[in-house]
């Protein structure tokens, strides 16, 4: 009997030792990011993803294994785009896809993320066209979720409180003129925004779409002003911001503007125009505020890590890290059908605020999830939060040259 108990013990010693190098070496889980590298949208895409895989990796992993990601360019084209999900699906063979920019891109993808039956997690694209596939068609479109930012519906609303609450209830201004790209998602958001702002009491003097190769904004800012508007509302998302911000300063327009400008979230955008968006009110989903118990810690580590501060895409990309984690965790299983259940689940205290998804895998905004806040560009290019009211950090300034 002690010679068995012997040789058992030994056999399982052995077993244990054979087994420990297995569990070193299980399969990595691949971690696709299809996302436009040469921008800073790309850049803290890929950082703050890299963030969240040493952060789970240095505890393990997931269900113990590793966590890697590979990249891939999709540039803001939409065949590039295409190309780039086809690699990360049939040549890398990614377990999850994190990543996405431009509407007009993502939508081309999605009949591909379809077809490789791949769950995609969008943290860039905002045209709410997106995730009404999931609605429409739930069996070949269920992959998709949109964990940030909130869609251009839900933005029109946030930009709508803005001006009620603000530009009209506290600067006293009701004349307003609302310009944006030609860019998909602005064009969905544009038409909710007038009727919204009508609704609340603004006298919408114009509304006009321009290409987002425009150099010369002049004819647009002449247009603004014989409309008789009193305030500017933009929407921005392309290499435009820099130009128009130029050229409002240097042309001493006599009207704020503010609103959604994706470029004048980087962190480096006032230094990079030489400190002409001061005066600017840029929507943020997140600055280096309290707003959850993750936001400035996140922002301080991807400070320390890149020298940068993130910009939007980083918080949704770290964010779906930590979600799809957990997701499979629960699972037990990186099948995609049971990964989905458990998103479907999700209920997660992210950077911008507490992630969860309705019926079209979309983020809810609102309450405590992620919604706008209203930051100016003031003196020494320093951000300040103005709107909403209870977290405002600063009041409003008005540039030199404008009269109050």
């Amino acid at each position: 009997m002690k010679k068995f108990s012997v040789l058992y013990s030994a056999v399982c010693i052995a077993a244990g030792i054979a087994a420990a190098p297995a569990i070193a070496q299980a399969k990595p889980i691949l971690i696709g990011v299809p996302t436009s590298m040469q921008l800073q949208v790309g850049r803290d895409t890929q950082d703050a993803i890299k963030m969240a895989i040493d952060d789970i990796n240095g505890k393990g992993g997931v269900l113990g294994r590793k966590l890697e990601m590979v990249v891939a360019d999709e540039t803001e084209n939409p065949e590039t785009g295409i190309s780039a999900i086809k690699k990360l699906t049939a040549d890398e063979k990614v377990d999850v896809l994190i990543g996405g920019y431009t509407s007009g891109v993502t939508l081309a993808q999605l009949p591909h993320i379809s077809a490789a039956k791949t769950i995609y997690l969008g943290v860039g694209a905002a045209s709410p066209s997106i995730t009404a596939k999931v609605k429409q068609d739930y069996e070949n479109y269920k992959y998709i979720f949109r964990v940030g930012p909130i869609h251009a519906g839900n933005q029109a609303r946030q930009v709508t409180g803005f001006i009620s609450g603000f530009v009209k209830g506290e600067l006293g201004i009701s004349k307003i003129a609302i310009v944006g790209e030609s860019a998909k998602w602005v064009q969905d958001l544009v038409p909710l925004l007038k009727k919204g702002a009508t609704e609340a009491g603004a006298d919408v003097r114009m509304t006009e779409f321009f290409d987002t190769q425009t150099s010369d904004f002049s004819p647009l800012l002449a247009k603004v002003k014989d409309s008789g508007a009193q305030y500017l509302v933009v929407i921005l998302s392309h290499a435009s911001s820099d130009i128009f911000a130029k050229q409002w300063h240097d042309a001493r327009f006599p009207i704020p503007y503010g609103g959604i400008d994706v470029k004048s979230m980087d962190g480096d955008f006032c230094e990079r125009v030489g400190g002409k968006s001061i005066g600017e009110l840029a929507a943020n989903f997140a600055v280096r505020a309290p707003l959850t118990p993750k936001t400035i810690p996140f922002f301080d580590e991807f400070k320390k890590r890149t020298n940068r501060s993130p910009v939007y895409t980083a918080f949704g990309a770290n964010d779906a890290v930590y979600i799809y984690a957990q997701a499979v965790e629960r699972a037990k299983s990186t099948a995609p059908n049971a990964v989905i259940k458990e998103l479907e689940k999700t209920s997660y205290v992210g950077i911008p605020g507490t992630i969860e998804f309705d019926e079209m895998h979309d983020v809810k905004p609102g309450g405590k999830g992620p919604n706008f806040l209203f930051v100016q560009w003031q003196d020494k290019c320093k951000r300040e939060v103005i709107y909403p009211k209870a977290q405002r950090t600063a009041a409003f300034m008005t540039p030199a040259w404008i009269k109050k």
